[in-house]
């Protein structure tokens, strides 16, 4: 017996969890939110920034230092929604690294931010993610931090419309997300079986009820319809967590990589290209090495809906090791400014 392509054992593992996904929600339309312009630009280019190190605080304050400054998030005074990736209950890379979700809630609550939340949704077969946040030690290090930690399980649901799509007719996002005065997205680097990979674009999936996860609504268009949840919401920065990527398999368990990397950026698109670029350093994973960078279908269909940087050259990549003179870095470094490059 097959379930929307899921195997009669798979339901039996999570049959709450597959339910979620059967079941269209109710939830209040409201007007669609565009992407805001991109505070971290430079001379019309994007900027990237990836710091090499091992105290991920200083790491994370670095990074978005590189490109401007936390100020330009201009938090002050605001509800911030910060979204890590909690898709289960492994440890990193299959989940963001709790020491970097808690550098970022510490910069934001410093910049001024008047209250930091902290929410994710699971996948639908690692339900429920209050226990996934928990074993992760995700919880304990935003609570630390200062943040309130929430689940979107049984969160209400926010109804948009956006005229883009093409694969579904609405979306359903969190209403905590849809609500907060600044989205603050942080991912992991890692690969995917089905998505090819899982950085910026894909970690947003899990702010969409999982009526929309990919294999819900066309399972031969995964990467398609990654972007297109994407018009669900719309980071401010993306604060990448590349401490340790995964580098084949996923997005569970994997091949994993120590790399001790933080991305920033205020472009989802240029952001994801800095991290294939890393996974693609590895050589290990064909779907991303065998690619060039711009023409991952997730990163081609998010540039037609206006999620990003439409042109390859409206990027710039500023690194900074905090090790002091690291040649591997900056090999590395002018590694990823080629795949940027490539045509």
């Amino acid at each position: 017996m097959q379930w929307t392509g899921l195997s009669f054992p798979v339901f039996l593992a999570n049959p709450l969890g597959i339910f979620r996904s059967l079941i269209v929600p109710r939830g209040e339309v409201r007007p669609v939110k565009h992407p805001p312009p991109n505070p971290f630009v430079r001379e019309g280019k994007a900027l990237v920034s990836a710091v090499k190190g091992r105290d991920v605080d200083r790491m994370v304050r670095e990074c978005v230092a590189l490109i401007g400054g936390v100020e330009k998030l201009g938090v002050r005074g605001k509800t911030v929604l910060v979204k890590p990736n909690v898709v289960a209950d492994e440890p990193p890379p299959t989940t963001t690294n709790p020491e970097v979700v808690a550098g970022v809630v510490r910069l934001l609550y410093d910049a001024g931010a008047r209250h930091v939340v902290v929410g994710d949704m699971s996948g639908v077969m690692r339900l429920p993610t209050k226990e996934n946040l928990e074993r992760t030690g995700i919880a304990r290090a935003a609570r630390e931090a200062g943040a309130e930690v929430i689940d979107f399980d049984n969160a209400e649901w926010i109804e948009v419309k956006p005229t883009q799509v093409r694969l579904v007719r609405s979306l359903h996002v969190a209403k905590p997300v849809y609500e907060a005065d600044v989205l603050v997205n942080v991912p992991v680097v890692k690969t995917h079986a089905y998505a090819t990979y899982s950085i910026c674009l894909k970690n947003l999936v899990g702010v969409t009820h999982p009526r929309y996860r990919p294999y819900r609504v066309n399972p031969a268009k995964w990467e398609e319809v990654v972007a297109e949840m994407n018009l669900a919401a719309h980071p401010v920065l993306n604060i990448v967590d590349a401490t340790r990527c995964m580098i084949a398999g996923g997005p569970v368990g994997g091949t994993a990589a120590t790399t001790d990397v933080i991305i920033a950026s205020g472009d989802r698109v240029a952001a994801d290209a800095v991290g294939l670029g890393l996974i693609k350093s590895f050589g290990t994973w064909s779907g991303v090495t065998d690619i060039g960078v711009w023409d991952q279908r997730q990163i081609r269909r998010a540039q037609e809906l206006g999620l990003g940087i439409a042109d390859r050259t409206a990027v710039e990549l500023v690194t900074r090791s905090l090790e002091g003179r690291d040649e591997a870095f900056a090999k590395l470094g002018a590694q990823l400014r080629g795949f940027l490059e490539a045509s």
